[in-house]
Protein backbone atom coordinates (compact mmCIF):
# COMPACT_ATOMS: atom_id res chain seq x y z
CA UNK A 1 0.00 0.00 0.00
CA UNK A 2 1.23 3.36 -0.81
CA UNK A 3 1.93 5.96 1.51
CA UNK A 4 0.07 8.69 1.19
CA UNK A 5 -0.56 11.90 3.38
CA UNK A 6 -4.03 11.50 3.00
CA UNK A 7 -7.22 9.19 2.47
CA UNK A 8 -10.19 10.14 0.81
CA UNK A 9 -13.27 8.08 1.86
CA UNK A 10 -16.94 9.12 1.51
CA UNK A 11 -15.90 13.02 1.29
CA UNK A 12 -13.69 12.44 4.85
CA UNK A 13 -10.50 13.15 4.88
CA UNK A 14 -8.21 11.33 6.93
CA UNK A 15 -4.34 10.65 7.92
CA UNK A 16 -2.96 7.57 5.95
CA UNK A 17 -1.57 5.03 8.91
CA UNK A 18 2.29 5.36 8.92
CA UNK A 19 3.52 1.81 6.79
CA UNK A 20 5.21 1.12 10.71
CA UNK A 21 2.56 1.97 12.20
CA UNK A 22 2.29 -0.40 15.90
CA UNK A 23 5.82 -1.67 15.48
CA UNK A 24 6.97 -0.25 18.57
CA UNK A 25 4.51 2.43 20.24
CA UNK A 26 3.20 0.62 23.16
CA UNK A 27 5.25 -2.18 22.79
CA UNK A 28 9.03 -1.13 24.42
CA UNK A 29 10.13 -4.93 24.36
CA UNK A 30 10.38 -5.06 20.44
CA UNK A 31 12.95 -2.38 20.61
CA UNK A 32 16.27 -3.74 19.49
CA UNK A 33 14.76 -7.38 18.96
CA UNK A 34 12.77 -6.61 15.46
CA UNK A 35 13.24 -9.48 13.18
CA UNK A 36 15.24 -7.56 11.16
CA UNK A 37 18.18 -7.45 13.89
CA UNK A 38 18.25 -11.52 13.45
CA UNK A 39 21.12 -13.31 12.25
CA UNK A 40 20.67 -14.16 9.16
CA UNK A 41 21.59 -17.79 9.52
CA UNK A 42 18.19 -17.86 10.86
CA UNK A 43 16.51 -17.73 7.63
CA UNK A 44 18.10 -20.75 6.47
CA UNK A 45 16.57 -24.16 7.74
CA UNK A 46 20.09 -25.81 6.96
CA UNK A 47 21.31 -24.62 10.15
CA UNK A 48 19.67 -25.63 13.41
CA UNK A 49 18.66 -24.37 16.62
CA UNK A 50 16.18 -21.73 15.57
CA UNK A 51 13.12 -22.47 16.89
CA UNK A 52 9.65 -20.34 16.24
CA UNK A 53 6.68 -19.88 19.30
CA UNK A 54 3.38 -18.50 19.55
CA UNK A 55 0.22 -19.25 21.81
CA UNK A 56 -3.01 -21.68 20.94
CA UNK A 57 -5.55 -19.36 22.88
CA UNK A 58 -8.23 -21.57 24.51
CA UNK A 59 -11.95 -20.92 25.30
CA UNK A 60 -12.56 -17.57 26.72
CA UNK A 61 -9.06 -16.62 26.26
CA UNK A 62 -7.56 -17.69 29.32
CA UNK A 63 -6.05 -20.86 29.10
CA UNK A 64 -3.04 -21.44 26.62
CA UNK A 65 -1.00 -23.89 24.48
CA UNK A 66 2.73 -22.47 24.23
CA UNK A 67 4.18 -24.21 20.65
CA UNK A 68 7.95 -23.84 19.86
CA UNK A 69 9.03 -25.62 16.43
CA UNK A 70 12.65 -25.61 15.54
CA UNK A 71 12.98 -24.64 11.73
CA UNK A 72 14.90 -27.39 10.71
CA UNK A 73 13.55 -30.97 12.14
CA UNK A 74 9.94 -29.17 12.68
CA UNK A 75 10.74 -31.47 16.11
CA UNK A 76 7.79 -29.02 18.54
CA UNK A 77 7.38 -28.86 22.39
CA UNK A 78 4.42 -27.60 23.90
CA UNK A 79 3.55 -26.04 27.05
CA UNK A 80 0.57 -26.36 29.20
CA UNK A 81 -0.90 -23.05 30.86
CA UNK A 82 -4.72 -23.87 31.82
CA UNK A 83 -5.39 -20.84 33.99
CA UNK A 84 -3.39 -17.76 32.57
CA UNK A 85 -0.97 -16.68 30.13
CA UNK A 86 0.94 -13.64 31.76
CA UNK A 87 4.21 -12.67 30.37
CA UNK A 88 5.93 -14.10 33.52
CA UNK A 89 3.91 -17.29 33.59
CA UNK A 90 4.74 -17.89 30.17
CA UNK A 91 7.99 -16.70 30.08
CA UNK A 92 8.66 -19.46 33.18
CA UNK A 93 6.88 -21.96 31.30
CA UNK A 94 9.18 -21.52 28.12
CA UNK A 95 12.30 -22.15 30.92
CA UNK A 96 11.55 -25.54 31.45
CA UNK A 97 10.61 -26.43 28.09
CA UNK A 98 14.07 -25.56 26.96
CA UNK A 99 16.09 -25.96 30.26
CA UNK A 100 17.69 -29.27 28.44
CA UNK A 101 18.66 -27.68 25.11
CA UNK A 102 22.60 -26.18 24.96
CA UNK A 103 23.60 -22.96 22.92
CA UNK A 104 23.68 -25.01 19.77
CA UNK A 105 20.19 -26.76 19.97
CA UNK A 106 18.54 -23.25 21.46
CA UNK A 107 20.07 -19.88 19.66
CA UNK A 108 16.73 -17.84 18.86
CA UNK A 109 12.98 -17.93 19.53
CA UNK A 110 11.32 -15.75 16.76
CA UNK A 111 7.59 -14.37 17.95
CA UNK A 112 4.69 -12.39 17.61
CA UNK A 113 4.10 -8.97 19.23
CA UNK A 114 2.14 -10.53 21.40
CA UNK A 115 2.10 -9.33 25.28
CA UNK A 116 3.44 -12.56 26.49
CA UNK A 117 6.62 -11.97 25.73
CA UNK A 118 6.85 -8.55 27.37
CA UNK A 119 8.72 -9.31 30.40
CA UNK A 120 11.76 -10.32 27.55
CA UNK A 121 12.88 -6.72 27.38
CA UNK A 122 14.86 -7.53 31.27
CA UNK A 123 14.25 -11.82 31.68
CA UNK A 124 15.77 -13.75 29.72
CA UNK A 125 14.50 -17.51 28.11
CA UNK A 126 18.18 -19.23 28.53
CA UNK A 127 21.65 -18.12 28.41
CA UNK A 128 22.73 -17.56 24.63
CA UNK A 129 18.97 -17.29 23.15
CA UNK A 130 17.52 -14.85 21.82
CA UNK A 131 14.40 -13.52 21.18
CA UNK A 132 13.34 -11.58 17.83
CA UNK A 133 9.96 -10.93 17.21
CA UNK A 134 7.62 -10.58 13.88
CA UNK A 135 6.53 -7.45 12.22
CA UNK A 136 2.71 -6.81 13.06
CA UNK A 137 0.44 -9.19 11.08
CA UNK A 138 3.23 -10.84 9.26
CA UNK A 139 2.64 -14.81 10.95
CA UNK A 140 4.39 -15.73 7.39
CA UNK A 141 7.42 -14.80 9.03
CA UNK A 142 7.72 -17.91 11.08
CA UNK A 143 5.86 -20.44 9.25
CA UNK A 144 7.25 -23.61 10.97
CA UNK A 145 5.11 -22.54 13.74
CA UNK A 146 2.14 -21.37 12.00
CA UNK A 147 1.92 -24.80 9.87
CA UNK A 148 2.05 -26.52 13.09
CA UNK A 149 -0.14 -24.59 15.15
CA UNK A 150 -2.55 -25.45 12.67
CA UNK A 151 -2.09 -29.42 12.52
CA UNK A 152 -2.86 -28.83 16.62
CA UNK A 153 -6.20 -27.48 16.06
CA UNK A 154 -7.24 -30.51 13.03
CA UNK A 155 -5.61 -33.25 14.91
CA UNK A 156 -6.34 -32.93 18.22
CA UNK A 157 -7.82 -29.33 19.91
CA UNK A 158 -10.49 -28.15 17.99
CA UNK A 159 -10.92 -24.65 17.98
CA UNK A 160 -12.81 -23.32 21.47
CA UNK A 161 -10.92 -25.98 23.60
CA UNK A 162 -10.61 -25.02 26.84
CA UNK A 163 -7.08 -26.56 28.27
CA UNK A 164 -7.98 -26.22 32.16
CA UNK A 165 -9.84 -29.20 31.13
CA UNK A 166 -7.00 -30.85 29.11
CA UNK A 167 -4.65 -32.95 31.36
CA UNK A 168 -0.64 -32.31 31.28
CA UNK A 169 -0.08 -35.98 30.49
CA UNK A 170 -2.49 -35.64 27.40
CA UNK A 171 -0.63 -32.33 26.35
CA UNK A 172 3.08 -34.20 26.38
CA UNK A 173 1.14 -37.00 24.43
CA UNK A 174 0.19 -34.79 21.46
CA UNK A 175 3.67 -33.35 21.47
CA UNK A 176 5.35 -37.14 21.18
CA UNK A 177 2.30 -37.66 18.33
CA UNK A 178 3.59 -34.16 16.40
CA UNK A 179 7.25 -35.40 16.81
CA UNK A 180 6.82 -39.17 15.84
CA UNK A 181 5.07 -38.31 13.23
CA UNK A 182 6.68 -39.13 9.42
CA UNK A 183 6.91 -36.13 7.55
CA UNK A 184 6.77 -35.52 3.98
CA UNK A 185 9.00 -32.38 3.90
CA UNK A 186 11.82 -34.81 6.21
CA UNK A 187 11.61 -37.77 3.33
CA UNK A 188 9.31 -39.51 5.42
CA UNK A 189 11.46 -39.23 8.69
CA UNK A 190 9.99 -38.00 11.81
CA UNK A 191 11.25 -34.93 13.30
CA UNK A 192 12.73 -36.56 16.34
CA UNK A 193 14.63 -38.82 13.99
CA UNK A 194 15.74 -35.61 12.09
CA UNK A 195 16.58 -33.81 15.32
CA UNK A 196 18.51 -36.65 16.92
CA UNK A 197 20.65 -36.85 13.73
CA UNK A 198 21.57 -32.90 13.69
CA UNK A 199 22.47 -32.98 17.69
CA UNK A 200 23.53 -36.65 17.79
CA UNK A 201 22.29 -37.00 21.24
CA UNK A 202 19.14 -38.42 22.84
CA UNK A 203 18.05 -35.86 25.05
CA UNK A 204 14.95 -35.64 23.83
CA UNK A 205 13.76 -38.42 23.62
CA UNK A 206 10.77 -37.97 26.12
Amino acid sequence: MKTQDVLIRGGKRRKARPRNAGVLTGKPWIKGAEITKRSPEADDRAIPGHWEGDLVIGKGGKSALITLVERTSRYTLLGHLPTEHTSMTVIATIQQMVKDLNAEQLKTITWDQGVEMAETARVRIKDGCEVYFCDPHAPWQRPTNENTNGEIRRRFYKKGTDFAEVTPGHVAWVQDELNDTPRQVLGGATPREILQQIFNRGALTA
